[in-house]
Formats: structure tokens, C-alpha cells, sequence
């Protein structure tokens, strides 16, 4: 799983911005809050969901249920506009 390269990613701070390119289905930018810029910084790098899940369990003091559902829906939401090439 990786981010399409249809996307491109700009950190700004601790916000990330996904901005989609003329070649994208979906067109405009998606601004995210930090934890979503770490899944995408993880989908850059090619990490699959478990490896995006112990990403962030190692950096979170959550329990491991609760990221991983908060990872499914991010993903989800990035397949929607076409951002993740699986």
C-alpha cells in the first residue's frame, strides 16, 4: 500500500496537506491533523496497515484497538478520493 502519486504531500508544522494533482479523480486538498499526517508520512514509505498500526501504538499512549479503527477510518477515507494505490 502506498500514497497514489497522484498526491503530494506538504508538511506544515504538525498539519499535512494532501494536494491532489491534475491527474487525480478527485480534485482539491485535504488538510489533516497530526495523526493522519504520520499514517501518510507511513503511506509514503510504503507501510502496509500493520505497520502503520505499530507506528503509531509506539508513539501514542492509546490502546492498540482504538488506533487501529482510527487508522482503518483514515485509510478509508484517503481510498474515497483515490489518494491510496493498494
Amino acid at each position: 500500500m502506498k500514497l497514489s502519486k497522484d498526491f503530494l504531500l506538504h508538511h506544515n508544522g504538525e498539519e499535512c496537506l494532501v494536494v491532489s494533482t491534475g491527474n487525480a479523480a478527485f480534485a482539491g486538498l485535504v488538510r489533516t491533523n497530526k495523526t493522519a499526517a504520520r499514517i501518510l508520512d507511513c503511506l509514503a514509505k510504503g507501510a502496509d496497515r500493520a505497520q502503520i498500526i505499530e507506528n503509531l501504538t509506539a508513539r501514542y499512549d492509546a490502546p492498540r484497538e482504538q488506533i487501529a479503527g482510527d487508522v482503518d477510518h483514515i485509510l478509508e477515507q484517503l481510498r474515497r478520493i483515490g489518494a491510496i494505490d493498494d
